[in-house]
């Protein structure tokens, strides 16, 4: 059970005005030059809407990463009911959801599923991907058309219209469920209430100025998929406040200050690791939780795995980023924690600027710090990953292989755990958390990826 429970914890997401100005033009998703296509069409398909949508997650504002994550467990929730009828050992999941309803009667006799699964995608990505730049709607729909127009050849009318209605029908339903989640809708509505106000302590964080309000700051009452906050286990900051040098908590951010400006000066592998990770730029680099779906991407291609495979972990995915983001800005909010630029400003170096800081106007996050959400999701995520491909996988993720506005040149990893540990970590010498804020968000994001490999979708 979650050891702490207050009324109107909050949650809330990075708001980062991007220093460099978003072109119109629709960013190309890297891959590995010698990525194949996979052997399943069906699978071939998926991934390709999985890139597509890696294009709207850079150019989508305001939304990481708590309502993405949200996003990401509807739009696959979609996906995955269109194609369950047929999946073997796989059942729908309409009876363990309340207020979901899919009637089967509605299925046509004959749908082919690829168009059917088209249809759909488009659909819940342009519902769910609601604050997106450009003209990627546009692209979102165009790419529909594309991929219709091929998949129909050799297609009946009736069969192509059939396989529409179905994909339409199925994206309606799975919208409808999302909106009986009125906290969620309320919240997407209003993200950054004026009338809250963080509560005031020592070693508390606060906003200095009115854009650094706290985001989404109800996000706890959002509906959970798998487990739910009540839950969850929660664990204290291991530090308690301390103005006093070489106390724990002065330890912890004088750690912040030397590995990131060590980093900054030598331009080390801790300043690759940091930057490679950040994902914290809007309108340049994915979400937090739209990297894992790089990541999964890269592994079912790697892999070669099946539709049906794909879609099951897709969802499971998707559910296991959106309960992390409702317990880990549960948590966040609880314990107040002050981000560590603001306290190495005031106690260790006046001077101070974080890794961070020359891709963003704004240097503090709208959030407070204890627990990292980075290391929630990676271990939120990894823990699924090692489930479905075992853990000892040689892995090199290729997700920002053509960036040059920073180092994302690839990585090579030897174990999937080794990576998600790289990326939870390396928020210290980006110089956005103490090592504390890693470790646990660490720990919680596997708690949360334990009970969603547990998630039978096999029986209702």
């Amino acid at each position: 059970m979650r050891l702490l429970h207050i009324n109107q914890i909050v949650a809330s997401v990075f708001i980062f005005i991007v220093v460099f100005s978003c072109s119109d033009e629709a960013i190309e998703t890297p891959v590995n030059d010698e990525q194949i296509a996979t052997s399943d069409d069906t699978t071939q398909l998926i991934l390709d809407w999985n890139a597509l949508w890696l294009q709207v997650d850079r150019q989508a504002f305001g939304m990481r990463p708590t309502s993405t994550s949200r996003s990401l467990a509807y739009i696959h929730l979609a996906a995955y009911e269109t194609a369950v009828s047929t999946m073997n050992n796989f059942t729908s999941n309409s009876p363990r959801f309340e207020n979901f309803y899919i009637d089967d009667n509605q299925r046509p006799e004959e749908i082919q599923l690829d168009i059917a699964l088209n249809t759909c995608y488009a659909l819940v990505m342009s519902h769910f991907m609601h604050n997106v730049a450009g003209d990627m709607y546009s692209e979102i729909a165009q790419f529909k058309d594309e991929k219709e127009l091929a998949l129909s050849q050799g297609i009946s009318t009736t069969v192509s219209t059939d396989s529409r209605q179905w994909g339409a029908y199925i994206a309606q339903q799975v919208i409808a469920f999302s909106q009986t989640d009125v906290e969620a809708e309320q919240q997407l509505q209003v993200p950054q209430p004026l009338e809250y106000e963080p509560a005031i302590g020592d070693g508390y964080w606060t906003y200095s100025a009115n854009e650094e309000r706290a985001w989404f700051p109800y996000w706890e009452s959002v509906r959970t998929f798998v487990i739910s906050l009540s839950e969850t286990s929660t664990v204290p900051p291991s530090a308690i406040y301390s103005d006093i040098e070489n106390s724990d908590y002065y330890n912890q951010m004088y750690e912040v200050y030397t590995l990131n400006n060590t980093a900054k000066e030598e331009n080390n592998d801790d300043l690759w690791i940091a930057e490679f990770w950040s994902d914290d730029v809007e309108g340049l680099m994915l979400s937090p939780p739209g990297r894992q779906f790089s990541i999964a991407g890269q592994l079912v291609n790697q892999f070669d795995l099946e539709y049906d495979a794909t879609l099951a972990l897709f969802l499971k995915l998707g559910f296991s980023l959106n309960d992390a983001s409702v317990s880990c800005w549960a948590d966040k909010y609880a314990y107040m924690a002050m981000r560590p630029n603001v306290y190495i400003n005031e106690f260790i170096d006046p001077d101070f600027q974080t890794n961070l800081y020359r891709f963003i106007f704004w240097p503090n996050p709208s959030f407070p710090s204890y627990p990292s959400g980075h290391s929630t999701f990676a271990s939120a995520a990894a823990g699924l990953f090692i489930e479905t491909f075992g853990n000892n996988v040689n892995f090199t993720d290729f997700t920002h292989q053509d960036q040059t506005e920073f180092r994302g040149a690839p990585r090579e990893f030897n174990t999937l755990s080794e990576m998600a540990e790289e990326n939870a970590f390396s928020r210290i010498p980006l110089g956005v958390h103490v090592r504390m804020d890693c470790t646990e968000g660490y720990r919680l994001g596997y708690e949360i990826a334990d009970a969603v490999n547990a998630f039978d979708l096999t029986s209702n």
